[in-house]
């Protein structure tokens, strides 16, 4: 959110093997702090060896990212690269992510949906608690997120498609 008005960015990111003895870290655009928690919470949770990569995170466009809703974005987006399996053009991707890998719920989220219909986006993914009391989902198909694991099983899902 952008004072009242919801912005739509895209999240990049990239990982592959170190050649270094310390893996390096980038941010452009995300917060470097939440990249490490992010990091350390996908690797924990999902046993995913991010610790043996260098890790690279930038959002499109040159905009800075201060709020926690980008966190599950930026987690699928970390996913996707880990498998090296592509995130749905069509999808958008709400949620903050908790230590114990929990998708925790965002403010305004109708208003951030609408955006996203408006723009084109057909599925959304969002935290469950947000979707329990969603009145209007704006056409979207809605995912409902509870967790990490839950950002996997999509990802896999429509890589099956």
């Amino acid at each position: 959110m952008e004072g009242t008005r919801p912005l739509v960015t895209e999240i990049q990111t990239l990982a592959l093997n170190t050649s270094y003895p310390s893996p390096r870290r980038m941010a452009s655009g995300f917060d470097y702090n939440r990249m490490s928690i992010l990091l350390a919470v996908l690797e924990k949770r999902l046993g995913f060896k991010f610790s043996t990569q260098d890790v690279y995170i930038n959002v499109a466009g040159g905009i800075k990212l201060e709020e926690s809703a980008c966190d599950a974005a930026c987690a699928m987006a970390l996913i996707s690269t880990y498998k090296d399996t592509p995130v749905p053009d069509d999808l958008i991707v709400l949620g903050e992510i908790g230590l114990a890998g929990e998708v925790r719920t965002v403010s305004v989220l109708e208003q951030r949906l609408q955006q996203a219909a408006r723009l084109g986006f057909k599925k959304a993914a969002v935290p469950y608690r947000n979707a329990e009391r969603l009145e209007n989902h704006c056409g979207l198909e809605i995912y409902k997120l509870r967790s990490v694991y839950d950002l996997v099983k999509l990802l896999n899902a429509n890589a099956e498609k």
